[in-house]
């Protein structure tokens, strides 16, 4: 809750492993800002959370090597520092206080009294989150990412991506240019990344778009500037457009240093068996198309009061939802279609305090 250096490194240290997108950060940004985080540790957490996570540091280490895989979450790392440091020193922000005890509802059950789960209990909620709830989120943009490689990769020729997108003048705008307004999640962002690399371009400007393209989206914008300020969403703007560029050039120069040996910037992953990678590539995929058939959206029955979230954009973001909505009084029921992005609500609550539990929450809604 401090407005100082200590909590601005605490919140980055605790954003670069965690794996949400550059939209499932949103929630709990919202909810750290909520319960007292100071400002400047909350833009620390929003810029080094979305960036990279252990799931795509090690999906960055299989596809582009060892340079990229430690290179990517120490410029996370830095970029939550610099922001969150810049913030303190621009803001003038008093040291928040402690708030009051607020209500508690467990993301393991959905009890809200205080109570343990045992060591049985945790590790099923380890591999339930691990290998059903990650991958319904990620699995979808992971195979969006492929394709888009792969239609790179056989239509665009070499020799133009080499002539263009080789030249860092060109290829860091045009790489901001495109990832900062789009959502790409960032184990998504590899396989585009890396086939452009293998086709000439820049390997600073890889690092430029795999930053850049997972730390925002509209909507993560929309919530800096809506909820932190304007001046704060010029700062984190700029954070990640400085600290993308400081570190792709520092990825050129090591590079250019060991002669542009594409060693450094190819998959490391040879060390593994075939026979291990082969099954991990079905269990893998055989998991993702689960998580993209697997019906998850409560149908909507007409029945209650109906809300749009056009913010609402993965399974993080329903739980979130339906966390936020249960808590108020009166609520019998609470359904939500990913798909439509609504919220239909039966009980005997107000609009008004369903729009603002939604706000709260860190979305946008409207009737």
């Amino acid at each position: 809750s401090r407005a100082n250096i200590s909590s601005v490194i605490k919140a980055s240290l605790f954003g670069v492993p965690l794996p949400l997108c550059s939209c499932g950060v949103i929630p709990v940004a919202a909810h750290l800002n909520k319960e007292g985080a100071s400002k400047s540790a909350t833009v620390s957490f929003l810029v080094s959370t979305p960036t990279t996570g252990v799931d795509s540091i090690l999906a960055t280490y299989s596809l582009l090597g060892i340079l990229f895989a430690v290179v990517r979450p120490v410029a996370s790392f830095f970029a939550g520092i610099f922001a969150g440091i810049w913030v303190n020193i621009t803001e003038k922000e008093k040291t928040a206080k402690s708030p009051p005890p607020k209500n508690f509802m467990c993301s393991t059950c959905g009890i809200d009294s205080p109570h343990t789960h045992n060591l049985k209990e945790k590790i099923q909620s380890i591999f339930q989150y691990g290998f059903l709830e990650l991958i319904e989120d990620t699995g979808r943009w992971l195979i969006i990412g492929v394709f888009a490689g792969g239609i790179i990769g056989y239509v665009i020729s070499p020799n133009l991506i080499s002539q263009y997108l080789g030249n860092p003048l060109i290829a860091y705008p045009l790489m901001l240019l495109v990832g900062i307004p789009m959502y790409v999640c960032a184990t998504g962002s590899i396989p585009i990344a890396a086939t452009l690399i293998m086709k000439g371009m820049s390997p600073g400007a890889g690092l430029v778009f795999l930053f850049a393209g997972p730390a925002t989206n509209t909507a993560t914008l929309s919530f800096v500037g809506g909820k932190l300020g304007k001046k704060t969403l010029l700062i984190y703007i700029f954070s990640i457009i400085f600290v993308s560029i400081l570190f792709g050039l520092l990825i050129d120069y090591i590079w250019t240093i060991y002669g542009g040996d594409m060693r450094l910037i190819t998959g490391s992953m040879r060390m593994l068996p075939d026979w291990l990678k082969v099954a991990s590539a079905v269990i893998l995929t055989l998991l993702i198309f689960k998580g993209i058939f697997k019906k998850t959206d409560k149908e909507l029955k007409g029945t209650g009061k109906t809300f749009k979230v056009p913010d609402m954009t993965c399974r993080h973001c329903v739980k979130t939802l339906e966390e936020a909505i249960n808590k108020l009084d009166g609520v019998r029921a609470v359904r939500i279609s990913l798909k439509s992005k609504e919220i239909e609500v039966e009980g005997e609550v107000s609009n008004a305090a369903i729009i603002s539990s939604v706000e709260k929450a860190g979305y946008s809604v409207k009737k």
